[in-house]
């Protein structure tokens, strides 16, 4: 091991103290940079970013909450026939005035949106999932500048 490190130490003992100097220097700066690099950049940047995550996930973690909320309270409802939920719908979506169109299908309703608004869409959906306990089960929407445009389909008779 001594013989390969031979020809490099006497290299260094052949320089002048001013490079050797030197050398050292820039060693010290060039294991300053990897160690920033490496070890301290990192944990700073961690540490500077950590603040706005847990923010994000406390605000997702209590949306949850809520959904699980509403889904227990929804779980303890009575039961609801086809009929009562079509009534229900019917009153949600005459709120909609002429951008909301409902045609009855057995045990299924198809809302027909031109150009509701998405303050209007979110209220039909609330709606129906908890004054008809109604269920989506496809949406066909596209969305333009005036509103929503397109079909939803939602099941009826407290299916949830």
């Amino acid at each position: 091991m001594k013989a390969q490190w031979a020809p490099w130490l006497a290299r260094w003992a052949a320089l002048p103290a001013r490079e050797r100097r030197l050398l050292v220097i820039a060693g010290l700066a060039l294991a300053a940079l990897v160690i920033w690099l490496v070890a301290i950049q990192p944990a700073w940047r961690t540490l500077r970013t950590a603040p706005a995550q847990l923010e994000a996930l406390e605000g997702q973690w209590q949306g949850m909450q809520r959904l699980a909320a509403e889904a227990r309270e929804l779980r303890g409802a009575t039961p609801m026939s086809t009929e009562q939920s079509a009534q229900a719908l019917k009153a949600a979506t005459a709120r909609l005035a002429e951008q909301g169109r409902l045609s009855l299908q057995g045990d299924r309703a198809v809302l027909t949106l031109n150009n509701a608004s998405t303050a209007q869409l979110r209220d039909w959906l609330a709606e129906a999932r908890s004054g008809a306990r109604a269920r989506p089960l496809e949406a066909n929407l596209s969305r333009a500048a005036q509103g929503y445009s397109g079909t939803l389909i939602v099941s009826l008779g407290g299916g949830l």
